[in-house]
């Protein structure tokens, strides 16, 4: 599989008036809330977006409750690679279960997820907006 760039990174939260409060108040990230709470503000990383869990959950599983027989995560990153069908593919042959076979989200980025040996959703992805942003998704 070739990586071209991270996509995204940030954690996982369950409360997101706390996480705020760390995230934006004290540490000063630029973080604004259009649909998700999110920045695209910060040099060294494309995107940076607080998940919650439940948000997580539903794009994973379907359901806004994270089954308790499935670890939960910390934090979550995305991989853009040239073919995410092909990455899967990959991650299968080399033994590790997807929590999401590819499939493409609402907002127009193609995805397969699994959970890493650290418990973190890792995707595989093609992020359109994110290589050329004149194709970002309205909010």
């Amino acid at each position: 599989m070739k990586v071209l760039f991270v996509a995204g990174f940030g954690p996982i939260v369950r409360d997101m008036d706390a996480a705020l409060r760390f995230y934006r108040d004290t540490i000063g990230l630029p973080l604004e809330e259009s649909g998700d709470v999110s920045t695209e503000k910060v040099d060294g990383v494309k995107h940076l977006g607080l998940w919650p869990l439940a948000d997580a959950a539903e794009s994973c599983f379907g359901s806004r409750e994270w089954p308790s027989n499935v670890t939960a995560p910390q934090a979550w990153i995305e991989f853009d690679v040239e073919d995410v069908a092909a990455a899967a593919e990959e991650l299968r042959a080399k033994g590790y279960q997807l929590l999401v076979a590819p499939k493409t989200e609402p907002w127009g980025q193609t995805v397969a997820r699994l959970l890493s040996p650290e418990g973190i959703i890792v995707g595989v992805t093609i992020t359109p907006w994110l290589r050329e942003p004149n194709k970002k998704p309205a909010a």
